[in-house]
């Protein structure tokens, strides 16, 4: 029988990191016997699996048929967040209790507080750099190697647009919270910008208009709700 490992299918290999989960640390003859492929094959998957950052070895405290420590294999970090979460839910709840508890004004002066950490964050990064460079550098925003985040210019001048955001479920419900991400780029870009296009309103992308002729005042600005589409100019 070959020793080479069966090509596995994606829920198959969802099975083998929920084995993992469920037992807290699993070998490679633990994970053959379940998936019921041969060790050799739960091996390579395994390697695999480590390759991609899913998992990562442990030992355990027994020893093997050769008195080694076994070589066991636990869910990393990046690992656990495949699995399902309640992060959305959570931070509509949070949203809604300060809106609810403390009133409109009180969620404002969250949202400046999390548009200042924000721009604290960018803003060394930013420094002695052109408004073209730093437009160029806000692509990471979001993710610092985000490919689903480019800059664009034409004939009115520079836009960023976003195809992935990765707080979508919450910005669809809570579009008041996109008002960061603005006022993070007016702050550190020194001009107004405005989203011409928004996940909210069906057009699957985010764009961020930077609107150069329009300088702003970003010792005054600190936030501000962004405008509704029939408002935004």
């Amino acid at each position: 029988m070959s020793t080479h490992a069966k090509r596995l299918p994606a829920d198959s290999r969802q099975a083998i990191l929920g084995f993992i989960k469920h037992k807290g640390s699993a070998t490679s003859g633990e994970v053959a016997a379940h998936m019921r492929i041969t060790r050799e094959g739960a091996r390579q998957q395994l390697q695999q699996l480590e390759r991609e950052g899913w998992i990562a070895r442990g030992k355990r405290a027994h020893a093997d048929r050769a008195g080694r420590p076994a070589v066991a294999f636990q869910i990393t970090q990046a690992g656990d967040h495949l699995f399902p979460k309640s992060y959305d839910n959570l931070s509509l709840t949070l949203v809604d209790v300060v809106a609810d508890q403390l009133g409109p004004q009180a969620l404002d002066t969250l949202l400046a507080a999390l548009t200042d950490q924000q721009v604290k964050h960018w803003e060394p990064k930013l420094a002695g750099k052109s408004l073209p460079e730093r437009i160029k550098a806000l692509k990471g925003i979001y993710d610092e190697d985000d490919a689903f985040t480019s800059v664009k210019k034409d004939a009115r001048g520079y836009v960023l647009v976003e195809r992935n955001c990765p707080y979508l479920n919450v910005a669809l419900k809570r579009p008041r919270l996109c008002s960061v991400t603005v006022s993070t780029l007016i702050r550190l870009l020194g001009v107004r910008v405005v989203r011409e296009e928004r996940f909210q309103d069906g057009d699957r992308r985010c764009v961020f208009r930077v609107l150069e002729d329009e300088p702003m005042d970003v010792r005054s600005f600190r936030f501000a709700p962004e405008p509704q589409p029939q408002q935004a100019a």
